[in-house]
């Protein structure tokens, strides 16, 4: 069986070796990360890239330049094992009410605005690269390059704003995020499924309807299995007999959504994403305590390993010297490769952020709703970074198991790992002070003031969960006249949803407020 991870080394004893060295690398990445943690610029994965580095230029001496790998990378390791478990933990740890009150703003960035930075990519490249000379690319791969670039990563960014102090900013970079990555590589197989030697009007619609229909079926089928699941446990309740069992349904039942979307060739990415949301509003309250503190602790600790994994990977294959002795024929053109790759990114977000945060504040009423323009900057800086998505795509349009002999495949994939690692250690520790400077924090808020923060974080408490009273609209003011019901309307759509989830759903499907049953049978009362 193909786990699409190979040892470099052929001895007997090497994968042993390779393996132990690479645990105790992730162990090291932890380690260091926690020791740092204070210094909230450098996070996880910045640490990971520079153990990466060090790794790498090591192996690289002591093996005479053949070679800064300990283990080969190949694409399907990413895509079926290492994203799944980083995917669904976002739809699982989400706060529902803010991701769906900000439902329609989070689709134009994440949606909307990753196709306009697609088409600026792909168009701005097919341009360029021919003022460079470079002839070795057809209509596929710059399409694949649109695609490539347009998936963001915004860890940076969330580990340093406070979604207590800023939810609305954090629910917009959060969500755009997810559903940035879902698109991406929605469009980026869409791409690779057709013959697009020759474009015509009927091909764009032809790829466009097969863009929404992948968009719309792998929702349905994440939606499908988290209600499945929340039924079984529901009905079964595992907890009376095995926390065991219901942990490793739930887990299974979680992974099965992704490998189902996979085999029939849908977006597995966006089917676990909306599994996770779909688990975590019915099937976790469905099971017993100690199942909702495993499941909680496993999801994340599954995608913390994954992420870690794949920018300590990425750190090591910066130095690889077969790419490099491919590229040094040529360095100008890589260098000027990279730098309007950079620059692409750089207008691509720009063109899509701030006209669409200028349409998403027509449509809001109230001025708290809508987005200022020093946030609208630091949306923009968060979606500079590229990361692992970028990484994973780019492997799989220009190599072949990790390895690249072609001169202008070895040029996209440095450049990719550049702009990757530019864009995350550069733009990463400027964010910290970037959001200092255009978001200050307040003050310390006086005991008095407490009670206005316990309301502050009913909509953002752990693992996505509200509150009963949030749930119920209890701490939300009720409008006591005529022209604060015209400001503040009280049938809005997630009342609406709230009426129809309670009535409807709930009954079938559990959720907060399902009842478990008791352990222990009651003691027998005695008759005299």
């Amino acid at each position: 069986m193909n786990f699409g991870l190979r040892m470099v080394s052929e001895p007997d004893q090497a994968p042993i070796h390779s393996i132990t060295l690479f645990v105790a690398l992730l162990c090291a990445c932890i380690l260091i990360g926690h020791l740092l943690e204070k210094h909230r610029w450098i996070n996880e994965s910045i640490t990971a890239l520079a153990i990466g580095l060090c790794t790498g230029t090591l192996i690289l001496l002591t093996t005479k330049g053949r070679s800064s790998h300990i283990l080969l990378f190949d694409e399907q390791l990413f895509f079926i094992y290492l994203l799944p478990p980083i995917i669904f933990n976002a739809g699982f740890q989400v706060k529902k009410k803010q991701f769906f009150r900000n439902f329609m703003t989070i689709m134009l960035f994440g949606a909307v605005g990753t196709l306009i930075s697609f088409i600026i990519i792909s168009l701005g490249t097919a341009q360029l690269f021919k003022k460079l000379d470079i002839g070795f690319l057809d209509t596929v791969d710059y399409l694949g390059l649109g695609a490539i670039f347009s998936a963001t990563d915004s860890v940076c960014t969330l580990q340093v704003l406070d979604q207590e102090e800023t939810p609305l900013l954090y629910s917009l970079v959060f969500g755009e995020g997810v559903v940035n990555d879902a698109t991406s590589i929605v469009l980026f197989n869409a791409i690779l499924r057709f013959d697009l030697s020759h474009i015509t009007s009927s091909s764009a619609i032809h790829l466009l309807g097969n863009f929404f229909y992948l968009f719309g079926t792998s929702t349905a089928l994440g939606i499908a299995v988290g209600l499945i699941s929340a039924y079984i446990i529901k009905k079964l309740y595992f907890g009376r007999h095995s926390t065991d069992r219901e942990v490793a349904l739930m887990i299974l039942m979680a992974y099965l959504s992704y490998i189902m979307a996979e085999l029939f060739n849908l977006s597995g990415i966006l089917t676990v994403f909306f599994c996770g949301i779909l688990m975590s509003h019915y099937t976790w309250h469905n099971m017993s305590e100690s199942s909702r503190v495993t499941t909680k602790h496993a999801f994340a600790t599954m995608s913390f390993i994954s992420e870690i994994f794949i920018f300590l990977y990425v750190g090591m294959d910066a130095l690889d010297i077969e790419k490099w002795k491919i590229v040094s024929k040529s360095p100008g053109k890589s260098i000027g490769v990279s730098s309007i790759l950079l620059g692409l990114v750089l207008v691509g977000r720009a063109a899509s952020i701030f006209p669409l945060s200028f349409i998403s504040n027509s449509t809001k009423k109230s001025q708290s709703d809508k987005i200022g323009f020093k946030q609208q900057i630091v949306i923009w800086w968060a979606g500079l970074m590229r990361g692992a998505v970028s990484m994973a795509l780019a492997y799989t349009q220009f190599t072949r198991s990790g390895h690249t002999q072609l001169q202008g495949n070895a040029i996209m994939i440095t450049s990719t790992i550049t702009v990757v690692l530019f864009s995350t250690v550069v733009f990463g520790l400027l964010t910290k002070p970037l959001i200092s400077f255009l978001l200050p924090r307040k003050h310390t808020m006086l005991p008095s003031d407490l009670t206005n923060l316990k309301l502050l974080n009913l909509p953002l408490l752990a693992n996505g969960q509200e509150s009963e009273s949030d749930m119920n609209g209890d701490h939300i003011p009720r409008p006591v006249s005529l022209r604060m019901l015209l400001t503040t309307p009280s049938h809005t759509v997630h009342h609406f949803w709230r009426k129809f989830d309670d009535s409807f759903m709930r009954p079938v499907f559990g959720g907060r407020g399902f009842t478990a049953h008791v352990h222990d049978p009651p003691p027998e009362r005695i008759i005299h």
